[in-house]
C-alpha cells in the first residue's frame, strides 16, 4: 500500500455501511489515474461550513465521564491513522479515509447557538468536554477561531469544561484558560502517543511535534490549569514501549493525572490501519495485528461498553500494570479534578430591553 506524504490515511475506500457508491472500472482514463500520476500524492485541505441547529451533543454512555460535548469541526486535519472518529464522516457521504482528513468543516455559528441553548430556562450546568470527537485545536482554528469563542462563552458563564488536544495550540488560550483554572472550571488534557517523531509523523502526521506538546503540558501547568496526559492509543508493538518514558516526562512537565487507552479500531478505521501497518511497518503489521485480537477477545474491536476502553486478557492486563505501577511512582492520579457546577450564569437572552444599571 503506498504511502501518501502528510496524510494518515493510505486510501480513500467509502464506507459500505451507508451504501454509499462505489466507483467500479468502465475503461475510462480514470482507471489508470493512479497509475500515471500516484495515489493523490499530495491532496488538498478543503474546508465547508455545516448549518448546524443545534451545538450541545449529550450521550448516555456508562464509561465515558460526561454527558455532553461539543465539535466545532467535522473531520480532523491531524490525520490520526486510527482515529476513531473517522467513521462519522460516512455521515456525510465522504470515506473515512482520505476524505476524513481533507475535506473538513466548521460550524461557524458554534458559539452564538451555545449562548442559545445555555440560555434556555431547562438547562442543567454539567461539564462540557470539547475534543470528544474531532480535535477543537486542529489546524484550521487558526482560521476560524471557534474553539476560542465557545471558550469566551464558557468563561462568561462560568460553566465548567473539559478540553482534550494533541495540539500546543491550546496554550493561545491561555488568558481565558488561566482565570477559569483559579475558579475551578477547566481541566486539559494533552494527547501524546509517542515521544519519537519518526512514529509520530506517520501515525499523526500534521499534528504538532511530541515536544511541543509536551511543552504545552507545562506551560499550562506553571499557569495553573490542570493538565493531563493522555495516552491514547496504546498501540502494541508500535508506541507501547514508550509507557514509561511518555509518563514520566509528563510528570516532570507538571501534569497531575494521566490515562491510556487500548487502540480501537471500529468499523472502517480497522482496515485503514492495517493499510497503514503494510505500507509503514510490514515487518510487524501480522504480529500487531494478532496482539490487537487477543486484546478484544479475538476480534479486531470491542464494541462493548467498558471493555472497549480497557480491552482483555494477559496484555490488557500487562499494559494496567505497567501504567498503575509508573503512576504511583511518579505521583500521578493521586487527587480527582472536580470542576464547580454552582457557579454557572445562564447569559441573557438577546433582548432589546436596556439594562438598568
Amino acid at each position: 500500500m503506498p504511502k501518501i506524504g502528510g496524510r494518515g490515511a493510505t486510501e480513500n475506500a467509502v464506507s459500505s455501511r451507508f451504501n454509499l457508491p462505489v466507483r467500479e472500472a468502465d475503461g475510462d482514463w480514470l482507471d489508470a489515474q493512479d497509475e500515471i500520476d500516484g495515489p493523490s500524492s499530495k491532496p488538498r485541505t478543503q474546508v465547508g461550513t455545516i448549518k448546524a441547529r443545534t451545538i450541545i451533543s449529550y450521550n448516555r454512555s456508562p464509561d465515558v465521564p460526561f454527558d455532553r460535548s461539543i465539535n466545532n469541526y467535522a473531520g480532523c486535519e491531524h490525520g490520526c491513522v486510527y482515529c476513531f472518529a473517522r467513521p462519522t464522516h460516512a455521515y456525510h457521504d465522504l470515506s473515512p479515509g482520505l476524505d476524513f482528513e481533507t475535506r473538513l468543516f466548521a460550524k461557524p455559528d458554534a458559539a452564538t447557538l451555545l449562548r442559545t441553548e445555555l440560555a434556555r430556562p431547562g438547562y442543567t450546568c454539567q461539564p462540557l468536554a470539547l475534543g470528544t470527537n474531532t480535535d477543537p485545536y486542529q489546524p484550521i482554528e487558526a482560521r476560524f477561531g471557534l474553539t476560542r469563542a465557545v471558550l469566551e462563552v464558557l468563561k462568561e458563564t462560568r460553566h465548567p469544561v473539559t478540553i482534550t488536544t494533541k495540539s500546543d495550540r491550546v496554550v493561545r488560550d491561555l488568558d481565558i484558560l488561566q482565570p477559569m483554572a483559579a475558579l475551578g472550571l477547566v481541566s486539559v488534557a494533552i494527547s501524546i502517543t509517542s515521544l519519537d517523531p519518526l512514529t509520530a509523523r506517520t501515525l499523526e502526521p500534521r499534528a504538532p511535534h511530541p515536544l511541543k506538546r509536551m511543552a504545552a503540558v507545562r506551560a499550562l501547568a506553571d499557569a495553573g490549569v490542570p493538565v493531563h496526559v493522555s495516552i491514547a492509543p496504546v498501540i502494541p508493538a508500535v508506541t507501547d514501549h514508550e509507557m514509561e518514558a511518555i509518563l514520566t516526562a509528563a510528570a516532570e512537565a507538571g501534569a497531575r493525572r494521566a490515562f491510556f487507552i487500548p487502540v480501537r479500531l471500529p468499523h472502517e478505521v480497522a482496515p485503514l490501519f492495517r493499510a497503514w501497518l503494510d505500507a509503514h511497518h510490514p515487518d510487524r503489521a501480522a504480529k500487531v495485528m494478532a496482539i490487537i485480537r487477543s486484546l478484544r477477545e479475538g476480534r479486531e474491536n470491542d464494541p462493548r461498553f467498558f471493555t472497549r476502553m480497557q480491552g482483555a486478557g494477559p496484555w490488557a492486563e500487562l499494559m494496567r500494570q505497567r501504567f498503575g505501577k509508573t503512576c504511583a511512582k511518579l505521583g500521578l492520579n493521586r487527587q480527582k479534578i472536580e470542576l464547580h457546577r454552582d457557579l454557572f450564569s445562564p447569559p441573557r437572552a438577546p433582548s432589546p430591553q436596556l439594562d438598568l444599571f
